[in-house]
C-alpha cells in the first residue's frame, strides 16, 4: 500500500441512522409525500427487521428534523410534513448567537441573496407580480401608523413576492431563512428604537426605489440600490471594525 494513502478511522453507524437515511431518501425522491404515512410502528419493525427502540429513535430524529409528525394516540404511522424554514431559521440564529457566524457575514449574505433577487426580479417579473409588489408597499405605508409589527408583515411579503418573481426556488428559501433570522436578532431593538417611525419610513422610500428600479426592468440598479439599503438599514448593528463584507458589496457603487 502506498505510503502516501491517507485514511481516517470509520465510525459505526447506529441501526436506527440507517432508517433514518432511508426514509430521507424515499422523500428526497418523491416515493413519500407530504400529508402521506408512513407504515404503523409495527409495520416498520418488521419492514426494517429491527427493534421497536431502534425504529421509534428513528421516527423521534425524523420528528426533531421535520420530516415528520407523530400525532399520541394516532393509530395511524407518522405523517410525511411538507418543507418548512423554520428550522433552518433557529439553526442560522443559533450559528450567530454562539459566534460560529458573524452578524456581519449574516448581514452580508441577506445583501447578496436579495441583490440577486432583486435584479432577476427586474428582468423576469410578470405584470401580476408587480402589481403584488405595488400592493405590499400601500399596506406598509398604512402600516406606519399603527405599528413596526404590521409593518414588518408587509415588508416581508415585499420581499417574498420580488423572491418569486426571481424564478429561482433556492434564492425563496434562503432569502427567507437569513431574513428572518437577523430579524429574530434586530427586531426587539428596532421595535423599541425612539426613531422607529422614522426607521419605517426610511425603510418604504429604499422600498419604492427597489420597485421604480424592478418597473424599469433595470436589473443592475435593482440590484445596487437593495444591497445599498440594506447596507444603510443594517449596518449601524454591526461593530465598524467587521463591517468590511458590507461595504465590499457597496464601495464601488454610486450613493
Amino acid at each position: 500500500m502506498s505510503e502516501g494513502a491517507q485514511f481516517r478511522q470509520v465510525s459505526p453507524v447506529r441501526l436506527y441512522q440507517r432508517i433514518v437515511e432511508q426514509i430521507e431518501q424515499a422523500i428526497a425522491r418523491g416515493d413519500l409525500k407530504p400529508g402521506q404515512r408512513l407504515p404503523s410502528e409495527r409495520e416498520l419493525v418488521a419492514r426494517f427487521g429491527a427493534s421497536r427502540p431502534t425504529v421509534r429513535e428513528a421516527l423521534r430524529v425524523l420528528e426533531s428534523n421535520g420530516l415528520v409528525r407523530s400525532r399520541q394516540g394516532d393509530p395511524n404511522g407518522p405523517e410525511i410534513l411538507p418543507f418548512s424554514s423554520a428550522r433552518l431559521t433557529r439553526e442560522m440564529t443559533r450559528l450567530v448567537q454562539f459566534d460560529n457566524v458573524s452578524m456581519a457575514e449574516l448581514i452580508s449574505f441577506r445583501m447578496i441573496l436579495d441583490g440577486s433577487a432583486s435584479l432577476l426580479a427586474a428582468r423576469l417579473r410578470s405584470e401580476e407580480e408587480l402589481s403584488a409588489m405595488e400592493r405590499t408597499l400601500a399596506v406598509m405605508s398604512d402600516a406606519i401608523d399603527v405599528g413596526y409589527e404590521e409593518f414588518s408583515k408587509a415588508d416581508i411579503a415585499f420581499h417574498e413576492v420580488v423572491a418569486q418573481a426571481s424564478r429561482n426556488s433556492l434564492i425563496e428559501v434562503c432569502n427567507l431563512v437569513v431574513r428572518d433570522a437577523v430579524l429574530s436578532l434586530i427586531s426587539d431593538k428596532v421595535t423599541h428604537a425612539p426613531n422607529s417611525t422614522a426607521l419605517m419610513r426610511e425603510s418604504l422610500q429604499h422600498h419604492q426605489e427597489v420597485l421604480e428600479a424592478i418597473r424599469a426592468q433595470d436589473g443592475p440598479a435593482a440590484a445596487r440600490i437593495s444591497r445599498r439599503k440594506l447596507y444603510d438599514y443594517y449596518a449601524g448593528y454591526v461593530p465598524e471594525s467587521e463591517q468590511g463584507p458590507l461595504l465590499a458589496l457597496v464601495d464601488d457603487e454610486p450613493t
